[in-house]
């Protein structure tokens, strides 16, 4: 067997180590270019959210004390403010109601007992469109606990399919800027945009069943929390000082 000379060798392997130096050089410039277009590719991952988020309006006249200041926790950009919020709602006169219709006889664990009078009237002494509303909710939440995939959009969006109503908006503002609508304007069967106040002032919406004390802005709503808690809708007491938009059911 033949062996190559040394300096035959010697430049083969300088050639080699040439070759990948370029072709490592050339792999590091395309890596460092996409590096580089990536980094000055926009964010879109942070959510934007309007800066001035209105405070909840409190009457001198009611019972709700708020304590601290609050700002939403997506916002972005702001000032490091105190986010512990507490709302103390006052107790409600408890009457035991002695003619509470059939449909509503039973114990629920998604509804307080003092607010079934109110549930009660909203059902049987509204329009058309809204009792159709109100007792199909009502079905769902109570008799059936229904779940639905998604969150309080898609309840209430099922609730107005099965009810067999459509929707007109007559009250359409922002989150972050309003306008935002008065008492006057809402009616049982509702279905409210509104700022949750209670919760770290994210945006929500509910069905309206009656006012609890309309001055300070406290009303009996169905909410619905979402299919991962897996829990069906709850009637609950909010505060609507800034409802941005409501849509009223028609038949």
């Amino acid at each position: 067997m033949s062996r190559l000379p040394i300096w035959s060798i010697t430049t083969s392997c300088s050639a080699l180590l040439l070759t990948l130096g370029a072709v490592g050089q050339v792999h590091a410039d395309s890596m460092g270019s996409l590096i580089a277009q990536k980094s000055a590719q926009p964010d879109y991952s942070a959510r934007y959210t309007p800066s001035a988020v209105p405070a909840a309006r409190i009457s001198t006249r009611s019972t709700i004390q708020r304590v601290g200041t609050y700002t939403p926790s997506f916002a972005t950009a702001q000032p490091a403010v105190n986010t512990n919020t507490t709302y103390r709602y006052p107790e409600v006169q408890r009457q035991a109601s002695s003619v509470l219709p059939a449909f509503l006889s039973g114990n629920y664990d998604n509804v307080d007992s003092a607010y079934l009078p109110l549930l009660s009237s909203a059902e049987t002494q509204s329009s058309i469109a809204a009792r159709e509303v109100i007792s199909t909710a009502r079905k769902m939440a109570l008799n059936e606990r229904t779940i639905i995939k998604g969150g309080c959009w898609d309840y209430l969006n099922a609730v107005f399919k099965r009810a067999g109503v459509t929707r007109d908006t007559i009250h359409k503002g922002t989150y972050g800027q309003g306008p935002y609508a008065s008492s006057g304007e809402i009616e049982v069967g509702d279905w409210l945009y509104y700022i949750n106040h209670g919760y770290n002032g994210i945006e929500h919406s509910g069905l309206f069943v009656g006012w609890v004390d309309e001055q300070a802005k406290q009303a009996l709503i169905l909410s619905y929390a979402g299919e991962s808690r897996h829990e069906p809708a709850r009637y609950r007491v909010y505060d609507l000082s800034n409802v941005y938009q409501i849509m009223r059911p028609t038949v």
